[in-house]
């Protein structure tokens, strides 16, 4: 067996990112940026006002001031200011010229267009304006390649003038379960049968991320069907993900299909708990990548391998899951030869491991908002330790 860290280098190393491909700008979202993006325009344009209230020069403080016009956004007001001069003003619109502050209509009020200040604090040249170019200016870097475009990426996109973005390719992933005890999704289940819960659930954890998803249905416990399906997924997607069949049973038959049509396997078996029957390898020029069958096994082999190898290919340049740290909000025991991946709630900056650590069980998943690392071979770690985990959502 192989570590984990290992099995992750060895699996990146298997695929490279797909080439860039231009999508318009709400397309774009949940992919990652293929090259730097710098503004095509300064923002502010101008100097704008960033309260409601009245723009004046700070010198003739503390007034009073006779009003003569307006400046709203989009409307600005056309004329330059003279001493003993304001104009009403509006948050988002044009400083007028010879203006140098905005008195807050809190600390003002008129008599007609006569304006007077209510506090009588002396204003700072700026007060209460956002500067020309001081979000950024035309030619500025707004986003460094590899940027995830979530709705703040996009805003700043947008409002650096970009329409469209350069992005990472988008990869083609075949979702396959295996195994003759299951039926489909809300379809009765005899004593003997169990619904296929691991397809819908890595099609939503592929949901945040840029790829087309394929559900390729259940494959039975049959060699040659088994060996006709992964032949013609390998010839329509870039990842072909089977969940099932990848231990050493009987019934196990994916490892043995993939032999039989020529694929190249990389690794098969890690030194991790759940999941240690994890393989991947290629099939020509698709990746596959077999999960085991039980929901946990499932979920945390494609957290830790699914997940960073669709962002690796998609154009992420940190595709692996981050690392944090909190206190154990109880004794850990001594780890085992595995590392071992805890289905675990933090809260507060405590994290607290599940009672029950079954890979065959689903509530557990719901039940989880982290995975506690447990390292392998560790001695066991008393209340307060700091422990390292990872982030589910």
């Amino acid at each position: 067996m192989i570590s984990v860290a290992e099995a992750q280098a060895r699996l990146l190393g298997l695929a490279s990112p797909l080439p860039p491909v231009e999508r318009e700008l709400m397309q774009a979202v949940r992919h990652y940026l293929h090259a730097p993006l710098t503004a095509i325009r300064t923002q502010p344009a101008a100097d704008l006002s960033a309260m409601d209230g009245y723009a004046i020069a700070a010198g003739d403080f503390p007034g009073p001031w006779r009003v003569i016009g307006e400046s709203a956004a989009g409307h600005p007001f056309a004329g330059a200011l003279q001493s003993g001069e304001a104009v009403r003003i509006f948050t988002g619109a044009h400083v007028p010229r010879n203006a140098d502050s905005v008195l807050i209509q809190e600390n003002a009020s008129r008599d007609g267009d006569i304006l007077h200040v209510t506090e009588n604090r002396a204003l700072k040249i700026g007060a209460n304006i956002r500067r020309l170019g001081s979000d950024f200016q035309a030619g500025d870097q707004v986003l460094p390649a590899g940027s995830y475009l979530d709705a703040g990426a996009i805003a700043v996109a947008a409002m650096a003038g970009h329409g469209t973005l350069a992005v990472g390719g988008v990869p083609r992933i075949a979702i396959a379960a295996t195994g003759d005890e299951l039926v489909a999704v809300g379809a009765p289940a005899g004593p003997a049968q169990i619904p296929c819960s691991n397809s819908p659930m890595l099609q939503a954890m592929l949901a945040g991320l840029p790829c087309d998803v394929l559900d390729a249905g259940i494959l039975g416990d049959d060699l040659t069907d088994l060996e006709t399906g992964l032949r013609a997924l390998s010839e329509k997607v870039d990842i072909i993900v089977t969940t099932g069949g990848a231990s050493v049973g009987d019934h196990d038959l994916v490892h043995t299909a993939l032999q039989n049509i020529g694929a190249q396997m990389d690794f098969w078996k890690v030194a991790m708990r759940p999941g240690k029957p994890l393989m991947a390898g290629k099939i020509g020029n698709a990746l596959v990548l077999g999960l085991p069958g039980n929901p946990s096994s499932a979920f945390v082999t494609a957290f830790l391998f699914l997940l960073p190898i669709i962002r690796h290919m998609a154009g992420s340049p940190s595709p692996l899951p981050v690392l944090f740290e909190a206190a154990a909000a109880s004794d850990l025991p001594a780890g085992g030869d595995r590392a071992e991946y805890m289905r675990a709630s933090v809260e507060g900056g405590h994290i607290t491991p599940l009672m029950v650590q079954d890979s065959g069980l689903t509530r557990t998943l719901s039940q989880s908002n982290a995975l506690l690392i447990q390292p392998p071979n560790v001695p066991p770690r008393s209340k307060g330790t700091m422990v390292q985990y990872m982030r589910l959502a």
